[in-house]
């Protein structure tokens, strides 16, 4: 691209053409202040706290979507432009609540951080409170539009990013209000509760349902037998909650940090991550073997995707793979399995998942399936990331300082294979690497599969397994980007053609679930890469890096499940889906 010639408060830089005029600045440490920029959306000006001066003209611009011009010079603070910024600040304060103590954002606001930072002691002008009701009639997501500052982050990552437009602004001006679409309850909207919303606001309008009051009950409770498991991406980012950088991976500090919470049994999704493989793999193996079955498969791990299949996209779900996601696989194998050997009343098992995504919280009780243990829902309560990190903090835990535990048997070792579920691809790449095997009866001379990897939103490729048979993949992640992909499938189902994929994958979440909607705040692209970069040093530094290596999963179906997809199994590690309305009652 061509570079121009601009200056920032005196100082001469060599820019791209078409960098913003806050992108410039940031380039040379200068911060401006916003409320409705994140680098994950594209600017539109909302919040109006950005505005710079340019030398020469009285008017003000917005640096977040004002791109750099040759010889621009800009000034980005003086007094005149301080003055302005506290205004628009203190009028969004005068629609705002004022408690931040019990506010679920405390902390970790962006509104209180700004507020702060001009040393905001006064209001000047008279309070205007709306007195929105909370919507709280979803299982995953709580709406508190009385704190909406109409930034807009949410309805642009909902309806452009994510491409469901669950969420719209309605009404006008000082009344205006975020709000579901058509104003229903968000629990009878077509909200997949992927929690990207949640994840993008900057105040508390918009946060995940906290259920660690439930869990500290069940700690408490002498009489249940609390048990947790662990996500695959939420190794990589609760360090951050805790002043570690992005990426670090932290999972035996996680073991001792939940048993030092009182949880008397600490398992890994990532073992029931190479469940799932195998489950999947022998699925896929057997439809690709049998004339008429419906190609391609497509994984069922994510929930808010399953959520989406079921209302936008209905007609594939002959193609959707029947196994559980690794949580729900996990739950069953909790009760079912683990509580027979151990001598212990499933009755009293209280099955905890920590879980990167608020769909999980859904899912858990999405129907009854998810009670194939016989012992009430096998999942009985699911917090986020961020729920387990006020969980510690609360508990006075230097999670910094405690010695590294490792995870419970049986249900706890895990391969490489099951650590890459929390990346986009990741479920592609561990299902070829066993695939591989169950058709060949060979392993992988390189298991890693480079072309599931990276952040393009559709990545698509082949898999030649030696025998005449090659295998099309297509793994999507980010809403906005799968209509593309399954619509070629219904095009080529319409037209009788031989279908464009074999096998695909599809996450709700930019990256996969290492950004999903319940992992720590501020998530971008550089943070997202670091985090599947801990994700990869995980699976490369892991004994085993295929599911079917893993001894305790070999075991498990000796002892128990038998043989994959096979009778026992389908009775607990598989589901069904159904078509559901947009909009429910």
């Amino acid at each position: 691209m061509n570079k121009i010639n601009v200056t920032i408060n005196g100082k001469a830089l060599e820019v791209e053409q078409g960098t913003t005029i806050l992108n410039a600045a940031k380039m040379i440490n200068i911060k401006i202040p916003t409320l409705c920029y994140t680098d994950d959306l594209t600017p539109w000006a909302s919040c109006g706290i950005c505005i710079v001066r340019l030398a020469g003209s009285p008017k003000m611009v917005r640096a977040c979507c004002t791109a750099c011009e040759p010889n621009m010079n800009i000034i980005t603070h003086d007094s005149e432009i301080i003055a302005v910024r506290r205004t628009v600040i203190e009028l969004i304060l005068s629609n705002h609540p004022d408690d931040c103590l019990k506010c679920p954002r405390n902390h970790c606001c962006e509104l209180q951080e700004i507020a702060a930072d001009f040393g905001i002691r006064e209001e000047p002008f008279k309070k205007v409170k709306n007195d929105f009701p909370i919507d709280d009639s979803s299982p995953a997501i709580v709406l508190c539009p009385e704190k909406c500052i109409r930034c807009g982050r949410c309805v642009k990552v909902c309806q452009d990013v994510q491409n469901v437009w669950a969420l719209e602004f309605l009404g006008r001006g000082i009344s205006g209000k975020i709000a579901s679409a058509a104003d229903t309850p968000l629990g009878e909207s077509p909200c997949i509760k992927c929690g990207q919303c949640a994840a993008h606001c900057p105040v508390g309008a918009i946060y995940e349902r906290d259920d660690t009051v439930k869990v500290w009950k069940a700690l408490q409770d002498s009489e249940k037998h609390t048990v947790a498991q662990i996500a695959p991406a939420v190794r990589v980012a609760l360090a951050e909650e805790f002043g570690l950088p992005a990426g670090t991976l932290f999972t035996k500090k996680i073991y001792a940090a939940l048993r030092k919470l009182g949880f008397k049994t600490v398992f890994d999704t990532n073992f029931s991550a190479d469940l799932t493989i195998m489950e999947e793999g022998t699925e896929l193996v057997k439809r690709l073997g049998e004339k008429g079955s419906d190609i391609p498969l497509i994984t069922s791990c994510c929930p808010a995707w399953v959520d989406y299949l079921e209302k936008y996209y209905a007609d594939l779900i002959p193609n959707f793979s029947t196994a559980k996601s690794p949580q729900q696989m996990m739950g069953a194998m909790i009760k079912a399995y683990w509580a027979d050997k151990t001598g212990i009343d499933k009755a009293k098992v209280y099955s905890v998942s920590v879980m990167p995504c608020t769909a999980k919280k859904w899912e858990a009780h999405r129907n009854d399936d998810m009670k194939s243990a016989g012992a009430g829902f096998d999942v009985d309560i699911v917090i986020t990331t961020r729920e387990l990190a006020r969980m510690i903090k609360q508990a006075g835990i230097d999670i910094l300082k405690l010695d590294d535990e490792e995870a419970d048997s049986p249900l706890g070792p895990y391969t490489g294979a099951g650590t890459i579920f929390g990346v986009t691809g990741g479920v592609m790449e561990a299902a070829v690497r066993s695939a591989y095997f169950l058709v060949t009866k060979k392993d992988l001379g390189d298991v890693n599969f480079k072309p599931a990897r990276g952040m393009e939103g559709v990545k698509e490729g082949e898999v030649d397994f030696g025998n005449g048979t090659k295998i099309k993949i297509a793994v999507a992640h980010q809403m906005g980007n799968i209509a593309a992909v399954l619509d070629k499938v219904r095009e080529a189902k319409a037209a009788g053609k031989e279908p464009p994929y074999h096998f695909m994958e599809v996450m709700a979440c930019r990256g996969g679930c290492i950004a999903g909607g319940g992992q720590p705040y501020g998530c971008t692209d550089e943070i997202r890469n670091l985090r599947t970069a801990g994700i990869y040093a995980d699976d490369e530094k892991s004994q085993y890096r295929c599911s079917h290596q893993n001894p305790f999963i070999n075991q498990v179906y000796k002892e128990f499940l038998g043989e994959p997809g096979g009778h026992k199994a389908h009775e607990l590690l598989h589901t069904k889906y159904e078509e559901r309305a947009l909009y429910s009652k």
